[in-house]
């Protein structure tokens, strides 16, 4: 991502429909969590303390998998893949697995997932491809990352590490690649990859929900991230092609947009905010800003979360009360805002 970026806030959460990679400011931020902005008064029932140190959300079920909420969001997504399509935007969906699924090892003694849970992601996904929106198994992908001897997640955060940010946005480029084989703009607009340095910090779990004397405990952590590359200020005024919105995984801070702009050779836009706000105000915010109404993009990736996509728009208590909505009310607002 090559070019300017509108900060719409200056808080390290604000959204970003971005295109650019500003992303210095984000660099020094503690408080990356994918569910929580703010920890609250009780803390114990918000991160399961796993074996040796690792830290897992607490907020989802290693036991039930409400599949009727399942089913409503796979339809309110096929939904919005049509009105898309209408419009020649190609919607691809890229669902991210939880955490747990690959350091059950690690879980506290006497936690188990359930075959259910176990199973949650690849019926997910199942049923988005059944609808016919396209997606890909970056379970499989991130698999692949931690037979290789990497890590895929961070011990004490919910984030992922470089390595299987990088392997999935790569997965991501050849998916857009083969769903539009000729993306608008000119080779050699892409992201500049700047190099890779280290940084010392505590997880965003450790760093939100324990004690002082539990953060001594656990430690912090090395973050692996790129810096800025020299050339990567240099303004670019061209639409970005591709757009991606989604949680605090595809943040720049973590490498997913400037790889995927790096792949596929064109400036790459971009609005996250933190997980309680939920995909489907990420989706609302971005249809209905001027960005989209003044340029749209060619591919939308549409960044979901496994353990949260049972959630629907109206998901009282589940989600930031101002991001709550009737799931018509939600539609609504969408299908005008595409169709402008």
């Amino acid at each position: 991502m090559r070019t300017k970026m509108n900060n719409t806030a200056h808080h390290p959460f604000a959204s970003r429909i971005a295109r650019g990679l500003q992303y210095a400011a984000l660099a020094g931020a503690l408080a990356l969590t994918c569910a929580n902005a703010a920890a609250p008064a009780n803390t114990s029932s918000m991160v399961l303390k796993g074996k040796d140190g690792w830290l897992f959300g607490g907020w989802g079920s290693l036991t039930k998998v409400n599949v009727a909420g399942i089913d409503t969001s796979v339809d309110l997504v096929s939904r919005v893949n049509q009105l898309l399509a209408a419009k020649n935007i190609k919607l691809e969906v890229l669902l991210l697995p939880d955490k747990v699924h690959f350091y059950t090892d690690k879980l506290p003694e006497g936690s188990t997932v359930s075959p259910e849970v176990k199973q949650r992601y690849a019926l997910i996904l199942g049923k988005l491809q059944q609808a016919g929106v396209s997606t890909f198994d970056d379970y499989a992908v991130m698999q692949n990352v931690q037979k290789s001897g990497s890590e895929v997640f961070y011990k004490t955060d919910q984030h992922w590490t470089q390595e299987a940010a990088d392997a999935t946005a790569q997965a991501t480029a050849d998916m857009v690649k083969r769903d539009v084989p000729q993306l608008a703009g000119a080779a050699g607009t892409g992201t500049p990859l700047g190099a890779v340095t280290k940084e010392r910090r505590y997880g965003d779990l450790a760093e939100l929900f324990l004690t002082p004397e539990e953060k001594k405990s656990v430690g912090r952590e090395i973050y692996v991230v790129r810096r800025q590359a020299e050339n990567q200020s240099l303004l670019d005024d061209a639409p970005a092609p591709v757009h991606v919105t989604g949680h605090s995984m595809v943040q720049p801070y973590f490498g997913f947009p400037q790889k995927l702009s790096n792949v596929l050779d064109r400036p790459v836009s971009l609005n996250w905010k933190p997980g309680n706000i939920g995909p489907w105000v990420m989706l609302l915010e971005y249809v209905e800003s001027p960005a989209f109404t003044q340029n749209k993009p060619q591919v939308l990736v549409w960044q979901m979360f496994e353990p949260n996509f049972e959630q629907n728009p109206d998901a009282a208590g589940l989600w930031d009360n101002a991001s709550v909505m009737p799931n018509d009310t939600w539609l609504q607002r969408v299908t005008s805002a595409i169709q402008k």
